[in-house]
């Protein structure tokens, strides 16, 4: 189990997306979810994000997974990082759960670095917000004030930037915290062997919004709507401001319009950026092969890193599942409240839900999705 030591309400009032801190001893004797053996393990799979970041003396090299073995890259001046280890290692979600204090639609997923002494990523600035845990070993932060920092070298694909002065320089110990809000450069140095865990939170862009709105009127042949005015000011090759305004005001609108932008959002925000490990069944199993299952003990539980999520005043019963629309019809709202914020449903619960029909039939798509797993 993981607590956090620090005050979550006083660090969302003042910290959180302003500006960065370091909380030491943020958790009390901290244990490592994951082994460096298993974190390497994970990187040799093909379906899971992994990455390798070599310190060079001209800048970095990074190097994609899978991987077969690391013993090329010597004892020092390496880090791998492994992308979503919540999705893939169950043991992880303990420390996710930690972070709960911040809604599940914010939250992307939980990297884990092994590094080497020396090695780190280089200075970058991240578009979304991150916690970086420290684990076992040492490892040196330095992080930026905001402002107008150059990308290395002026190349603009690359996501390094020039070195910084920093605002922050401290060396993370087990258990140590450090918050990051986005736009503030930063960089790691490893000083001894070291396990570092990332719990990174992300927002929708305009492009992405844009993009899922012009998909969702396409796919269902809405948003014909077009511009009209009743006057026209006879200036031949002119546009007049107040008609650009009028045509955006169409865009404007589908914004104000729950019935227009609600699903769109649920679909958006329950989407994951990477690879889950879903488990369906071979064969379809049955409302009645759950309830069995229910009478014989089982609980059920959710897998990692799938989004369940619920929109306030959505006046259509349904939940958004990993980007895809659910019906919640005649499922009582108390009881789909609990679905979208527990990971975790114990066997004395679900034996209360057995004679309502709409639940166990939506108990057993969830399960044949291969989105939960019965647990003993």
């Amino acid at each position: 189990m993981y607590t956090l030591n620090f005050d979550t309400v006083k660090f969302t009032r003042e910290y959180w997306q302003k500006k960065p801190i370091v909380i030491k001893n943020a958790f009390n004797e901290f244990e490592d979810p994951i082994s460096a053996d298993e974190l390497a393990g994970l990187a040799m799979e093909e379906d899971i994000s992994s990455r390798i970041v070599q310190t060079q003396s001209q800048g970095w090299n990074v190097v994609q997974g899978p991987f077969e073995d690391f013993d090329e890259y010597g004892e020092d001046g390496w880090q791998l990082l492994v992308q979503a280890v919540n999705h893939w290692y169950p043991d992880s979600q303990p420390l996710v759960e930690a972070f709960r204090f911040l809604p599940d639609w914010r939250f992307d997923d939980l990297m884990v670095s092994f590094a080497t002494p020396k090695g780190g990523v280089g200075p970058h600035i991240d578009n979304y917000d991150v916690f970086i845990i420290q684990g076992e070993g040492e490892r040196r932060w330095q992080v930026g004030d905001i402002g107008n920092h150059q990308q290395r070298g002026g190349d603009k694909s690359s996501p390094l930037v020039d070195d910084f002065e920093p605002i922050i320089d401290v060396v993370l110990t087990k258990g140590d915290v450090l918050y990051i809000p986005p736009g503030y450069p930063h960089c790691g140095e490893t000083l001894t062997l070291a396990l570092s865990y990332s719990i990174g939170f992300r927002a929708p862009s305009q492009q992405e919004l844009l993009t899922e709105m012009a998909d969702s009127l396409i796919d269902n042949n809405l948003g014909k709507q077009r511009f009209t005015s009743t006057e026209e000011v006879a200036n031949k090759g002119l546009v007049s401001q107040q008609q650009q305004q009028g045509m955006m005001e169409l865009l404007s609108q589908l914004a104000q319009d729950p019935a227009q932008y609600q699903t769109v959002l649920g679909k958006l925000l329950s989407q994951n950026r990477f690879e889950l490990d879903l488990n369906p069944f071979e064969q379809a199993i049955s409302e009645t092969d759950i309830i069995e299952a229910i009478e014989d003990g089982a609980n059920i539980q959710r897998i990692g890193g799938l989004k369940v999520l619920k929109l306030e005043a959505d006046n259509q019963a349904q939940l958004y599942v990993n980007g895809e629309v659910v019906s919640v019809e005649g499922i009582d709202a108390e009881i789909v409240a609990m679905i979208a914020n527990e990971h975790f449903i114990e066997q004395a619960i679900l034996s209360t839900w057995r004679q309502q029909p709409a639940l166990m039939t939506l108990l057993t798509q969830f399960i044949n999705q291969g989105w939960y797993y019965f647990s003993e």
